[in-house]
């Protein structure tokens, strides 16, 4: 290259040819040096939203096993907002960059890839850091083939939130056909996908929200009943709608502020899988000899920090259980419950949202228009 603009230089006056390599390779110095770099959100300092940007950062590189996905559409979960208070650090050797999720293309393999996937594959990604940017690394395990006629922004609202509800249900809570579930949040990301998840697994799901809307749309995605948690105690109600048994599994992301009323609607050996702790995590009650009565069993869980196996089976099981459904027309057809799509620019505003309890369903965030490149 930098022979072929000597060459053409040698052609012009002595002083102008100097003027017009000094141009060509301080042009060319700046596109090498914007190929080696990309745009991401920049977090300046713990605190609230307005400490986020986007600014560039070094374009990461995959090593053995990953793959280079270009993204197109990422998404934000509450891991993010607590990452961003400096409450939830990312594991070790993660990206600190915010992100457990995104869509896109392959661009580029790693050494030792099995082969499973190709350059411009479209697929999307379960991460544990890196997705708010125009390209991630990613265990090559660890991705999932975009269904037929899914766009990037809906494929980006399914890896965390789906995986997770998956993982609750089945991993974790042992879910079972014809048991009842209650399901926390249902207005969230992983209560919507929860509440498929439980329809497609033959159960019947009842969940707390705190708003009429919410409420509706868990009604209208399959929830058997749907209880507002603002408006009265909610134990008794499901105790009415389980005749007075109680529910077989609990899918709690509150903690401390709901569970006396957890205990109370718990099946006798129910399972409480615990997974968040919006509502707290210190407890002043007599917890444990209700447990003990009642034989319990009080499961806590995280996805973020599981081991690259772990999640690699996850995703494998999801695959071939649940994804197939995304596009069959079966009488349980899932889709990702998407509240809004917002640009990378706005990941201020889309933390504030959420953080507000504003969304029912996922926060997407576009990267790339579906046609083009450029962010």
């Amino acid at each position: 290259m930098f022979g072929v603009v000597r060459t053409h230089s040698r052609q012009l006056q002595p002083g102008l040819s100097h003027v017009l390599f000094g141009v060509l390779l301080s042009r060319l110095c700046t596109k090498t040096e914007a190929m080696s770099d990309m745009q991401a959100v920049v977090l300046q300092q713990p605190g609230g939203p307005d400490n986020l940007s986007v600014g560039r950062v070094p374009k990461p590189r995959p090593q053995a096993g990953e793959v280079l996905l270009k993204v197109y559409a990422t998404a934000v979960n509450r891991a993010d907002t607590l990452q961003r208070k400096g409450l939830y650090p990312p594991p070790k050797g993660a990206s600190d960059i915010l992100g457990l999720e995104a869509a896109g293309k392959v661009d580029d393999l790693g050494p030792d890839c099995r082969g499973r996937w190709k350059h411009g594959d479209r697929v999307m990604a379960l991460l544990p850091g890196g997705g708010n940017a125009e390209f991630v690394t990613v265990d090559e395990d660890h991705l999932m083939a975009i269904p037929a006629g899914m766009s990037y922004q809906e494929a980006a609202a399914i890896p965390e939130v789906w995986l997770t509800a998956y993982q609750l249900l089945h991993f974790v809570g042992g879910l079972q056909e014809g048991e009842t579930v209650l399901i926390h949040a249902g207005g969230s990301g992983v209560g919507t996908a929860a509440t498929q998840l439980s329809r497609l697994a033959g159960a019947r799901p009842i969940i707390t929200a705190g708003t009429p809307e919410k409420l509706q749309r868990a009604t209208d995605l399959g929830a058997v009943a749907a209880f507002n948690y603002k408006e009265g105690e909610f134990a008794q109600k499901v105790l009415d709608e389980t005749n007075g048994k109680g529910v077989d599994v609990i899918l709690d992301c509150v903690g401390a502020s709901f569970w006396q009323q957890n205990v109370r609607c718990l099946a006798l050996e129910g399972r409480w899988v615990l997974y968040g702790l919006l509502g707290g995590g210190s407890i002043d009650g007599d917890i444990l000899s209700q447990v003990l009565r009642k034989r319990i069993n009080l499961l806590g869980t995280t996805l973020r920090a599981r081991s690259k196996q772990y999640k690699a089976s996850l995703v494998k099981s999801f695959s071939e259980r649940a994804l197939p459904h995304f596009t069959s027309g079966g009488p349980i057809h899932l889709r990702p419950i998407i509240d809004r799509v917002v640009p990378l620019q706005d990941i201020s505003k889309a933390h504030s949202c959420m953080e507000d309890n504003k969304n029912t369903g996922k926060i997407v965030l576009s990267v790339r228009d579906e046609d083009r490149d450029e962010l």
